[in-house]
């Protein structure tokens, strides 16, 4: 795993077999990373990273320069990892130790961007609920972007707007 661009770019992120996670290839992130080149100003950006899992993907939004990063997982190997990990290139990283569904409810903050990389055995029911948390309690004028298998159809859902394909990764974007 590395960083793709930025004040990292290029950085090699080593990552431990004995995490439960299944990171975006670099392949797929610096795809979806070229989409988001177009669309956004990065050093604007307060970013929610749900499921984040190695940090991958908060880890390229802080070497672009965005303003607020906050990476959620459940697994505290993870969240572990993702704290040493920002510790050691100097990232203001806020990192939390919780499920990402209860941290939809239950938090206050404002977002212009979320990331979210549920396990791809999810049910279309549980992306929805993402989808729904994320529109009405965190996004500000942002973008809601979710990484799936493609099982799952988001084309006629609420705030839908385009997906890219990399593979076997799909993001669907959804503007709120």
């Amino acid at each position: 795993m590395r960083i793709i661009s930025g004040n990292h770019k290029g950085r090699k992120i080593v990552v431990s077999k004995k995490l439960p996670v299944r990171p975006t290839t670099d392949r797929a992130k610096e795809g979806i990373f070229n989409v988001l080149n177009h669309k956004i100003s990065f050093s604007d950006l307060s970013v929610l990273d749900l499921f984040s899992g190695t940090g991958n993907i908060s880890y390229e939004f802080i070497s672009r320069g965005s303003l607020k990063v906050t990476s959620i997982d459940k697994n505290k190997r993870c969240v572990d990892f993702i704290k040493k990990t920002s510790k050691n290139l100097n990232f203001d990283l806020k990192v939390i130790h919780t499920d990402a569904i209860s941290f939809l409810q239950q938090n206050n903050s404002k977002f212009n961007l979320i990331f979210a990389d549920p396990p791809y055995n999810s049910s279309e029911k549980f992306y929805h609920r993402i989808i729904l948390l994320s529109s009405q309690n965190l996004l500000l004028n942002g973008l809601l972007i979710i990484e799936h298998n493609k099982i799952v159809n988001f084309s006629k859902s609420q705030g839908f707007s385009y997906e890219r394909k990399y593979g076997n990764n799909i993001f669907s974007f959804f503007e709120f």
